[in-house]
């Protein structure tokens, strides 16, 4: 396509120019009408915590640990935070969750998280929510003791931080070409354009915070280039799905049963289980579940979550429902391949239907 690309380091010496210092040390000057700063973000360190120690890391350094240790305490329950605790979990390590707030991953349905702590205590994880914590040392015989609000003590062989990231912004001399960050290292933006204070400068991805998916910030560099080259995109669409790559998967599109009831809808939910189908079944699987809201007057889905095995894979169907205004009579008029685990979508619209007045 033409593109060119460099490797290095880039900073701003001025709004239209940056200085870009190759890995050999050489640098050169590059200039640009328009500018996307897409520079992603780092692990946040907070001043209580030595990360010196071989036992203490950040969500970018454990995947190069030399050994699983036989307990790990994770201190934060974002989406990076739990899926690492999962995996450790997976891999029968004894993993402790620390979480200052009382709830965690809060743009997922309630009934969703609830099956997942479920499933996570069945296999021996430990939540500790609504626990700061005041302090992490690591102990003379190489245990790291995590000491939270009121003395409480977790002691384990590793401690892994994920209380958030910040924005990779401090080297990149945004105060040459007058942009600012909030706390976090973050830039604002314009929603619609992607466009910074400074409007020839775009920024996406995770450097712009919420939502920090792959997927999206995609989308938000399309946008930002389409904008910047005065082309017109195809308007976003209302719904795009989160994957929570934990063991098991999280995938949601749409709105929660809360927000339903927030926003005054009658409304019905529809549940499978997995193990109700005919695949679920043939791959032995106990858990795992798909629930479908639909509103009682448009009969329209409004939104889908779902826990199991393919969770990420299996939202796709129902986006593509939701973004065409579809109804539940989509699902309970079509046929779907069987035995799939796509027939959960059935199953659980017509347990909808069965509660809906027809």
């Amino acid at each position: 396509n033409g593109v060119h690309t460099m490797a290095g380091f880039g900073r701003f010496l001025d709004p239209h120019r940056l200085v870009v210092t190759s890995p050999d040390g050489s640098e050169l000057v590059v200039e640009g009408d328009r500018i996307l700063i897409a520079v992603g973000t780092v692990p946040f360190h907070p001043d209580n915590v030595d990360f010196t120690q071989a036992e203490i890391m950040d969500s970018d350094e454990v995947v190069d640990i030399p050994r699983l240790p036989r307990s790990l305490t994770v201190v934060g329950a974002g989406v990076i935070g739990i899926e690492y605790a999962t995996i450790f979990s997976a891999l029968d390590v004894a993993v402790t969750i620390i979480e200052p707030r009382n709830t965690f991953l809060d743009f997922i349905d309630r009934e969703i998280i609830d099956e997942f702590i479920h499933q996570l205590r069945d296999r021996g994880v430990t939540f500790r929510l609504g626990s700061p914590v005041v302090s992490v040392t690591r102990e003379a015989e190489g245990r790291v003791l995590t000491v939270m609000e009121g003395g409480r003590q977790v002691r384990a062989e590793m401690l892994l931080y994920c209380a958030g990231r910040m924005g990779a912004t401090q080297a990149i001399g945004l105060e040459n070409c007058g942009l600012t960050t909030d706390g976090r290292g973050r830039i604002a933006i314009n929603a619609e354009t992607f466009q910074t204070e400074v409007p020839h400068i775009y920024a996406a991805g995770d450097v712009i915070g919420f939502p920090s998916l792959a997927s999206t910030s995609m989308e938000q560099g399309r946008i930002a280039a389409c904008h910047a080259f005065g082309l017109t995109p195809p308007p976003a669409p209302q719904y795009f799905p989160y994957g929570v790559y934990a063991v098991p998967e999280i995938s949601t599109v749409g709105m929660s049963e809360q927000e339903v009831r927030d926003r005054g809808i009658n409304y019905e939910c529809g549940i499978a289980r997995m193990r109700e189908t005919s695949r679920g079944h043939i791959m032995g699987l106990e858990q795992g579940m798909l629930k479908m809201i639909f509103s009682h007057k448009t009969r329209r889905l409004l939104g889908v979550h779902i826990i199991g095995e393919g969770a990420t894979e299996l939202i796709h169907i129902g986006q593509a429902v939701l973004n065409l205004k579809g109804t539940i009579d989509y699902f309970i008029e079509n046929t779907f391949n069987y035995p799939t685990l796509a027939e959960a979508y059935k199953v659980a619209a017509l347990d909808a239907w069965n509660r809906m007045p027809q």
